[in-house]
């Protein structure tokens, strides 16, 4: 390991300090630090010494050997998606800076620690499946997508109750009537997927699942489906008054017409998730979510 990528939710000026700290923890060990250009300047406002390197937010994964993520699940489920789309096979290590931090579960003071087993090659390292999405029309591919958590097909704010169809492995599944619907992976169990009303479901668990939000059926219920299915969804238009939207890990917004189709598959490739070596899924599922010791 020679070189440490580091990025800091945008503006989290109460990073800025240890940015810097971890440029210089990094460099007394022989590794450089490498920014992209929002966290270079936090680390420089907060006294950051030396030059130091910067790279583009969508370039970093392609320039390091692991990258360090200072913020919230939003900010990690950005950076796993760079990494994705930059094809790189490199872990990442999430320090929470957020309310909740189901995926940035390491804390401020467990940095060093973390950090120390990342470098020398002890770290915890969990493999999260993630998900490869595709909008066609057509025959032609409009859109791609690698996420970690899920993919949402949902109305539009001003929407009535939308109807998708919905085939598993080239299987008729269902019609569905609802505000939207959720497919999430394992990690994206205990997002969206939750606050709707699906299973939360144990990372090591190879599966998909599929989840009406608010359906009009009430027997319209989260399934959990094989891991290597290939889940199609069609929303069905009836008039222009009907807006519907997929939206990727909440980091981007498309909206989908009648002839759109969306597919979702298992990734290639999985992220590489260093954990907390003190503290195991359930642990932190009980912190996270306030269940009783």
């Amino acid at each position: 390991m020679r070189r440490v990528g580091i990025v800091a939710k945008a503006r989290l000026e109460r990073a800025a300090s240890h940015l810097a700290q971890i440029a210089s923890w990094l460099e007394e060990r022989n590794l450089a630090p490498v920014f992209d250009p929002d966290s270079a300047a936090l680390a420089r406002s907060a006294g950051a010494n030396g030059r130091l390197e910067v790279v583009e937010r969508d370039e970093l994964p392609r320039h390091v050997d692991f990258i360090v993520v200072l913020g919230g699940d939003g900010t990690l489920l950005g950076t796993a998606g760079r990494i994705a789309q930059a094809n790189a096979d490199i872990p990442i290590l999430g320090v929470n800076f957020g309310s909740l931090g189901f995926l940035t579960e390491v804390t401020l003071p467990e940095i060093y620690a973390s950090l120390e087993t990342a470098v020398n090659g002890t770290a915890q390292i969990e493999e999260r499946m993630m998900l490869q999405v595709a909008v066609n029309a057509g025959g032609a591919q409009l859109a791609g997508r690698i996420v970690l958590n899920d993919v949402v097909v949902t109305q539009g704010a001003l929407s009535r109750i939308i109807e998708l169809s919905v085939s598993v492995d080239g299987e008729f599944m269902m019609r569905v009537k609802a505000d939207g619907l959720i497919i999430a992976s394992p990690t994206g169990s205990t997002a969206y997927n939750l606050s709707a009303g699906g299973p939360i479901v144990h990372p090591q668990v190879d599966g998909l699942t599929i989840t009406p939000i608010a359906p009009h059926t009430l027997t319209n219920r989260p399934v959990v489906v094989p891991g290597s299915s290939h889940i199609r969804v069609q929303p069905l238009i009836h008039d222009d008054q009907s807006e519907v939207f997929a939206t990727f890990d909440g980091q981007a917004l498309l909206p989908l017409r009648s002839d759109h189709v969306v597919t979702v598959r298992r990734a290639q490739k999985p992220l590489r998730l260093i954990r907390a070596s003190a503290r195991g899924y359930f642990q932190v599922l009980r912190e996270k979510l306030k269940w009783g010791g």
